[in-house]
């Protein structure tokens, strides 16, 4: 079930109106798309948060308008923890989109076990799908994954009819060996080798 979004038309444009608009606990926003005009609007920002936090892609818009729409922009501020600005395209149940999806692990990899350490690589991908077939996140099983094992995009699980759009090779989630034994055993001579001290030349130099 899709997020609804109370709108109201933003009449007053301009900085000093959005940060009056943004104190008062609204977000401004603009929707577009479908060859119709333009319209400037303010959302709670309390229904904003929640759709973010919710992963959701499509939303309900109520009110001054009355649609559905795909969140395609989010402006945050400088520290990324509060929203500026949202954009929103029209989009009708069949059409399709094209969308950047999170990626989630879930389970427990039984390369742990084995003494390698799970790096989570790729956290997003993007697809194209229909709107009413958009998931808000894929989750990825490494109940199965051992130790110099991967995942890669192409393996992910998308949504009947979606397409991957990302790079099929992109490795989500691999098994790899604790950096400290690759950089070990990528050293040859590294036993009993002393460190070199940088500017320890310079000072022999100076000493003779």
């Amino acid at each position: 079930m899709a997020d609804t979004l109370n709108v109201a038309v933003r009449e007053q444009l301009g900085t000093n109106h959005t940060r009056r608009l943004r104190k008062s606990g609204h977000i401004p926003a603009i929707l577009y798309g479908h060859g119709e005009k333009n319209v400037n609007l303010t959302i709670p920002a309390s229904e904003v948060n929640g759709a973010i936090r919710h992963g959701t892609k499509v939303v309900d818009i109520r009110g001054a308008v009355t649609d559905s729409a795909l969140i395609r922009d989010i402006q945050w501020d400088a520290f990324g923890s509060t929203v500026l600005h949202l954009d929103l395209t029209r989009v009708s149940a069949d059409e399709k989109v094209e969308v950047t999806v999170p990626v989630e692990l879930r389970g427990e990899s039984p390369g742990l076990r084995e003494g390698g350490v799970v790096e989570h690589v790729t956290h997003e991908i993007e697809i194209e799908c229909a709107v009413n077939a958009l998931p808000d996140r894929l989750v990825v099983s490494v109940n199965d994954l051992h130790l110099g094992q991967s995942i890669i995009a192409s393996q992910l699980q998308l949504p009947n009819g979606a397409t991957l759009l990302s790079d099929a090779d992109a490795v989500i989630v691999h098994v790899i060996e604790p950096v400290e034994e690759l950089e070990e055993a990528g050293l040859p001579g590294a036993e009993g080798a002393e460190p070199e001290v940088i500017g320890g030349q310079k000072e022999e130099e100076e000493d003779e």
